[in-house]
């Protein structure tokens, strides 16, 4: 007999994958053309690589053509060995630094004799890098007037720094700090003196002058300029996920799940949606049982003695007697007029057999309720005794 085979076809396969791989398909031409798009032209907020329009790459090339030279690095060591006296150090998000980052930035402020720019640093952090200094609440106007006697800000004239953060000052921390462009009474542009001759420290406290959609507004450019190109060599600390974390914590004590930055999970979390949902519109589908041909008729005496082989292959001879037992139960149910409910209860099976048989001929309790065969050949005997009280009662 020639059998049937089950195995899907060529056809069958391209069917049922069709959907599946075109939308790979399309996922992996859109990853491509958007890292293709991207390339070369984006790389973060405040990057002075950057020509997007939170970048600063407007800004980095208007300091080289008056002879400023950039750097970028993404560690806080790194950052601290590029600072010295003809640097301007732009830590470019200081509340994103850790204990061990927030210490470097620090003695670099302490110890280059340079200048350091911090972009929009919070309450968590001000204690750290500019002792004295506090924030003042947020500047409600965006663009505002300077307000001081600083040489920079009195030239840009007009310039957006306000809308994010201002600041308030301990004289007796801060002697010869100059406040400017104020807002509701406090400074959004602070320049604090440092320790060592000729170094400063500017809280700037919006990013906004140093933007490219930004830089052509107001007295943005003039001012940007003035502060970043004060000295010959600037460098941009644009802090890597890696060397970042909370104030107050140490990036040392994090697990490797704590280290992962937040938009990873993010990422994480739109596969397993995307997973979700093609396992549910591929998945097969609930609804009532259906009959199928089997491809190849089995006879029932050969599926038996298949059964009987695994009950002795398992040793199983109490499962064995018990479907033996049973089914002469029911069929000795029907011959002698036991309910078929009750086919299984000694009290009411025993009587109605034992009247059909020879008395003392079979000991019927013990055949269709006894305990387990102790062996195969028990078992054996088991299914003969059975057999024969059958035979009995269909010829009483």
């Amino acid at each position: 007999m020639t059998g049937t085979s089950t195995a899907p076809t060529g056809a069958q396969l391209w069917t049922r994958t069709r959907g599946f791989l075109a939308a790979l398909a399309v996922l992996l031409v859109g990853s491509i053309a958007l890292a293709g798009l991207q390339s070369g032209t984006h790389h973060g907020h405040l990057d002075p690589r950057s020509a997007d329009p939170y970048g600063s790459r407007a800004l980095a090339e208007l300091l080289t053509e008056r002879g400023v030279t950039s750097q970028v690095v993404t560690t806080a060591r790194e950052a601290a060995d590029a600072a010295g006296p003809g640097t301007t150090l732009v830590v470019t998000a200081p509340d994103l630094l850790g204990d061990s980052q927030l210490r470097a930035v620090r003695a670099a402020i302490d110890l280059s004799g340079g200048r350091t720019v911090l972009v929009g640093p919070g309450g968590p952090t001000l204690p750290r890098l500019a002792p004295g200094a506090r924030t003042g609440g947020t500047a409600h106007q965006d663009r505002l007037d300077p307000g001081c006697a600083l040489p920079a800000a009195r030239t840009a004239g007009r310039a957006g720094t306000g809308g994010d953060h201002r600041y308030t000052t301990d004289t007796t921390d801060t002697t010869g700090a100059t406040a400017c462009y104020p807002s509701d009474g406090n400074p959004t542009l602070l320049v604090l003196p440092t320790a060592t001759p000729g170094g400063d420290t500017v809280l700037l406290g919006s990013d906004t002058i140093l933007l490219n959609r930004s830089l052509a507004e107001e007295g943005n450019a003039s001012l940007a300029l003035q502060l970043l190109g004060s000295r010959p060599k600037l460098v941009w600390y644009l802090p890597s996920p890696a060397d970042t974390a909370p104030a107050g914590d140490d990036p040392d004590d994090k697990s490797l799940l704590e280290l992962v930055p937040a938009g990873w999970g993010w990422a994480l979390l739109q596969l397993l949606v995307a997973a979700t949902l093609a396992a549910l519109w591929r998945a097969r589908r609930l609804g009532p049982l259906v009959t199928e041909e089997l491809p190849v008729a089995v006879r029932a005496s050969e599926a038996a003695e298949g059964r009987a082989r695994l009950y002795r292959k398992a040793g199983a001879r109490d499962r064995a007697a018990t479907v033996l037992r049973a089914a002469t139960r029911e069929r000795l149910a029907a011959l002698v007029g036991v309910p078929a409910g009750r086919a299984h209860t000694p009290e009411v099976l025993v009587p109605a057999v034992s009247v059909r048989l020879r008395d003392g001929a079979h000991d019927v309790t013990t055949l269709l309720f006894g305990p387990t065969p102790a062996d195969d050949a028990a078992l054996v005997a088991l299914a003969d005794h059975l057999d024969a009280l059958e035979r009995e009662v269909r010829t009483s």
